[in-house]
């Protein structure tokens, strides 16, 4: 069944039927909020409470986009008003030291062991660069990441042209790869973690 006859049955009040647009696209909406977000705490209540707006806006939605991407714009704006939220830095400055702790294991001996906390020390460091990047290019960058979304939903997502969209994600990459150039001393560390911003 399609998301636009779910949208006609959920409408009707047939519970089940928005259930499985919950079921849909819950993983989308989880990793746009993520990505404004940072924090895997403050995602999954932005996200129950993206979808708790979608069903109470449901009769709003007039399908002049596709039913994904009216949700993930929901999503977004509810991301944004946490991250404006008063007291939100305090909240995130907590967040990134209590992720710190629970991440840092001493390595055990043995180069895999080794390895492997260099690529983690790498994916925190990318993190923390791309949260010092601007929000114009920060944002298209990390919903970017990964390949989650297409062009076209980010720019619905940013209210952007596509073309903007994708040429902010190069450059918030070009810059990203300049911090961490200037942090490493050249070793290009990092982005290969998930940021792709080609496509």
């Amino acid at each position: 069944m399609s998301d636009a006859e779910l949208v006609e049955r959920a409408r009707r009040g047939d519970r089940d039927a928005f259930g499985e647009l919950v079921e849909r696209h819950q993983h989308a909406v989880f990793r746009t909020v993520l990505a404004a977000l940072r924090s895997r705490e403050d995602a999954e209540e932005v996200t129950q409470d993206a979808f708790i707006s979608a069903m109470q806006k449901l009769e709003h939605f007039r399908g002049e986009a596709s039913f994904k991407t009216w949700l993930l714009t929901i999503a977004w704006n509810r991301a944004m008003d946490r991250r404006r939220s008063v007291g939100e830095w305090l909240r995130r400055f907590v967040t990134r030291a209590e992720d710190d702790e629970r991440t840092w294991e001493p390595a055990a001996t043995g180069p895999s062991n080794e390895e492997t906390l260099i690529a983690a020390q790498d994916r925190r460091e990318v993190r923390r660069l791309l949260r010092t990047l601007p929000a114009k290019y920060r944002d298209p960058l990390a919903l970017s990441a990964g390949g989650e979304h297409t062009f076209e939903e980010i720019a619905a997502l940013l209210r952007i042209p596509v073309g903007t969209a994708k040429w902010r994600a190069m450059e918030g990459r070009r810059l990203l790869k300049r911090k961490l150039e200037g942090r490493t001393g050249g070793r290009g560390v990092g982005l290969e973690t998930g940021f792709k911003a080609e496509g």
